[in-house]
């Protein structure tokens, strides 16, 4: 599949900011989510690979990040995407605040498997989302592959009685993931994958080896929403659209990319926008009736002044544009 052609270096860093943007709740470790937004001919944009990740995955968190901003998005099937809550490793007694900041969602994505967590405090996270919820909610869980296969089957039984639409990413490697497959069947819960998708060297593989149900879908990390589409048209299997708690910008990203797919069978994990208490937009995109209209933020000088990330950090981004910038030189020859 074509890529656009890079831009030069320049022609990024002459609008590049990078913004810190504060959480309601710990998610993934962190209080704060950083992020380098840059504007293209066709908008603004993002790149904003976690921290901890080494350079060449971020390079092709970059890459997407220029496609968005520089080709045009697929012709859109839809002009709104309905999207899941998503509860951080909270104590029970959290979920009712954290859920307060979705609007009319029907799917909640609980994290679970957290470090230094017990199994105990999931099923108590969960059984709380699901009494939130009610019977006709949608509940999902993400283990972030955490777990060996025992520990999965462990907890799959442990968590069942809640009705779980999906269990997300439970062990790391495929192999596990196809023997927990085996080992669950009869439970009838799917298992979707995310990291062996936008995290290996081939993201169809898990496909292939026929270890998951569905695959988690994310725009960015996958080199852009082109290349994401491809990969779901080529796996076969369904999608859903997640972010990497992207702002407001990132999300407009996965936005696009779901509104494309041909069938979209699963609310979407867009949702992440409420989880900060302030982002790149006066008007962030959040959830309302549960859906996300189709939409490109355009931040203000002053929306991004808001949120400016301190001068040490902002130069440490740019230093990670620049390194994977010159990546992607190399890569595309």
């Amino acid at each position: 599949m074509s890529t656009v052609a890079l831009p030069s270096l320049a022609e990024i860093l002459d609008s590049a900011r990078v913004v810190s943007l504060p959480l309601a709740a710990r998610f993934r470790g962190i209080e704060k989510r950083e992020a380098l937004v840059f504007e293209g001919p066709e908008g603004w944009t993002e790149f904003s690979p976690f921290v901890e990740y080494a350079d060449a995955e971020a390079a092709t968190w970059l890459a997407g990040a220029i496609d968005f901003g520089w080709r045009p998005s697929p012709p859109a099937v839809r002009d709104r995407v309905a999207v899941n809550a998503t509860m951080p490793a909270v104590a029970a007694s959290e979920v009712p605040r954290i859920l307060a900041r979705y609007d009319g969602c029907r799917t909640v994505k609980v994290k679970v498997a957290e470090a230094g967590q017990t199994l105990a405090a999931d099923v108590a996270r969960v059984r709380a989302v699901r009494e939130a919820m009610g019977p006709e909610g949608r509940v999902r869980v993400d283990a972030n592959g955490a777990w060996n296969v025992d520990e999965a089957e462990r907890a799959v039984h442990a968590l069942a009685e809640f009705d779980l639409e999906y269990i997300e990413q439970p062990c790391a490697e495929i192999e596990e993931l196809a023997e927990l497959r085996e080992r669950i069947d009869y439970l009838d819960i799917p298992i979707a994958a995310d990291e062996s998708v936008r995290k290996a060297a081939d993201p169809l593989r898990v496909a292939r080896a026929g270890a998951a149900d569905l695959l988690v879908i994310k725009a960015q990390p996958l080199g852009g929403v082109h290349a994401a589409r491809e990969i779901v048209a080529q796996a076969g299997l369904p999608a859903v659209v997640s972010s990497a708690l992207d702002t407001s910008i990132g999300l407009s990203m996965g936005v696009a990319l779901a509104a494309a797919l041909p069938d979209l069978d699963y609310d979407c994990g867009l949702g992440t926008a409420s989880l900060f208490t302030v982002d790149v937009v006066a008007s962030p995109l959040v959830a309302r009736g549960g859906m996300l209209p189709l939409e490109r933020p355009r931040p203000s000088s002053s929306d991004l002044d808001r949120v400016a990330a301190t001068d040490d950090r902002r130069e440490w981004w740019l230093d990670r544009l620049r390194r994977c910038y010159a990546a992607l030189e190399i890569t595309r020859g």
